[in-house]
């Protein structure tokens, strides 16, 4: 594929990108989905080649990337090994609060945040709220100078592996007005309904009362375990409040544009993997004297995959490069996410199709493909939700 970046660098990372994909990823990823492991030390082999912070400037630890090119790079992975992939999107994801909205000394922690060895997790969804994000009941309440927590959080990726979460919680917001608490009265803090009451606080992952759940069992993506976090008065430091007091829902939602980027060009790298094994394949497979790729109904098929996944990443690259710019880019982001996760899961299926029946067992990755194909169309707001946020946007 010959791919446009902006500078010589670009290329060289991509190339880095490709070596590591090939060489650490490939080999390794049928083992640790049969077994349903979290690949740590792949992750930080990632991390310390300079891929997990890549969009950060360099004064705070980052590699200083536009987001066109990192997000080529989670692409190239994905295309390999998605749930490295996706360990890549949400730990980057996951940096973004304390980048934006850290004070000083929250700022101090980033260089070891983006330097390879921790790793991040982003703690919003719960069990009932799904993509109410605004209704969440994980409370924190303040003790002199530490916050307690405590709340069920859902659908965590790395809850169990990561050295720090982004808790999102309600803090309520300083009694400022008329309107009354949930609790009846009016008081220093009012805990109110709704996305004012929000707030979010960065919590070491060792921190006493914080209990990682068992894992999810997934469709796909079984080496990237998903579960609940129970949160039991768990205590933050005040002075990890990231942003003001009751702000988080704001954060939250900034955090999750640019994460819609990255899971759509998850997408965008798992169908690029589907479409390259099918046509091998189809080059290889011989029915009736002569190789299936020369029948035009699959011909047909490869030909409207590889033109969705050239619409998808230029979507994707299309909303990038407005984020780079400093300009809008929140329903660019959206319709990339929903075109491309849409793609994923329509070539994977079609992928499938290619290699009959061998495409329904587990000697063909295609079977992987199209299970993880699902979950992108989930993830980081609902295909459905990102129709939402185009549709606000006519």
């Amino acid at each position: 594929m010959d791919r446009l970046l902006p500078t010589p660098e670009a290329y060289e990372l991509l190339e880095l990108t490709r070596e590591l994909a090939d060489g650490e990823l490939a080999p390794r990823v049928d083992d640790f989905e049969a077994r349903g492991e979290f690949p740590r030390e792949v992750i930080r082999t990632i991390g310390r080649a300079g891929l997990l912070g890549l969009p950060y400037p360099e004064e705070v630890g980052g590699a200083g990337q536009p987001y066109e090119v990192y997000l080529q790079v989670v692409e190239l992975l994905a295309s390999r090994w998605l749930a490295v992939a996706e360990a890549v999107s949400v730990h980057t994801l996951s940096c973004y609060p304390v980048y934006a909205h850290g004070g000083e000394q929250l700022r101090k922690l980033l260089p070891d945040m983006l330097g390879g060895e921790l790793l991040g997790a982003y703690c919003l969804s719960e069990p009932q709220g799904g993509s109410d994000a605004a209704s969440l009941a994980t409370k924190a309440v303040l003790d002199g100078e530490t916050y307690l927590v405590t709340g069920t959080k859902a659908w965590i990726t790395h809850a169990a592996a990561a050295d720090f979460y982004n808790v999102f919680c309600r803090t309520g917001v300083p009694d400022g007005g008329d309107r009354r608490s949930e609790e009846g009265a009016a008081g220093a803090i009012r805990y109110i309904p709704g996305a004012a009451g929000i707030s979010c606080l960065l919590a070491d992952a060792a921190t006493p009362g914080i209990a990682p759940q068992a894992p999810e069992k997934t469709m796909g993506l079984r080496s990237s375990p998903v579960a609940q976090i129970a949160f039991d008065a768990a205590p933050v430091p005040a002075d990890r409040l990231v942003g003001p007091l009751g702000g988080g829902f704001k954060i939250a939602m900034e955090a999750l544009d640019s994460g819609r980027l990255g899971i759509a060009a998850c997408a965008v790298g798992l169908a690029q993997g589907a479409l390259d094994y099918a046509v091998a394949y189809a080059r290889e497979r011989e029915q009736f004297g002569r190789s299936i790729l020369d029948f035009q109904g699959i011909r047909f098929m490869l030909a409207d995959a590889a033109t969705g996944i050239a619409a998808a990443r230029a979507l994707v690259l299309a909303a990038a490069r407005l984020k780079d710019a400093g300009r809008p880019y929140s329903a660019e982001a959206a319709k990339a996410k929903l075109f491309a996760t849409d793609t994923a899961m329509r070539v994977t299926t079609d992928a499938v199709q290619v290699l009959g029946g061998y495409g329904y067992v587990a000697d063909h990755p295609v079977e992987r493909y199209m299970r993880e194909a699902k979950v992108l169309q989930i993830v980081e707001g609902t295909n459905q939700i990102q129709r939402l946020v185009v549709a606000k946007s006519l």
